[in-house]
């Protein structure tokens, strides 16, 4: 089942069980959907790849609210927001433990021949295609620094 069919009956779900939070959520990704696949060099069907990039693009401005409303002492809107990206989660791959991403670096960084801080370009540009999904950009970058150094 595509992303969009599956948040399709999700949205129904959550008006059968009266759930707002989890309804504005798949409101919200099934908008970014219906944008994505309007948009000018699209012809209405979208890729799995192109979906998850949405969906970690969805999760990643969540994040972000999430630690300004934080920040701000709004916890009204950081639980509005920390609502949603559980939500969003959920269509998700599972992400990788910090273990896991080292492993994996370690891997990227032999594969690519990489043995000195100057070679991170290198490094992130093969881990972020292969990773892609699996772990936030920001962790990437700062354990392939830590490796690196």
């Amino acid at each position: 089942m595509s992303l969009k069919a599956q948040i399709e009956s999700g949205i129904k779900d959550a008006m059968r069980a009266k759930d707002q939070d989890r309804l504005r959520a798949l409101r919200a990704i099934k908008s970014l959907i219906l944008l994505e696949e309007t948009s000018g060099n699209n012809t209405g069907e979208i890729t799995p790849d192109a979906e998850m990039k949405l969906l970690m693009k969805a999760a990643k401005q969540r994040k972000d609210s999430l630690d300004v409303f934080l920040a701000q002492g709004r916890q009204d809107l950081a639980d509005k927001e920390q609502a949603e990206l559980t939500v969003i989660e959920e269509f998700l791959p599972k992400q990788l433990s910090a273990d896991e991403l080292q492993e994996k670096l370690k891997e990227i960084i032999a594969k690519v021949g990489a043995s000195s801080p100057a070679d991170m370009g290198k490094v992130m540009g093969v881990a972020t295609k292969e990773l892609a999904g699996l772990a936030d950009g920001k962790a990437i970058s700062a354990a392939v620094k830590a490796l690196l150094s």
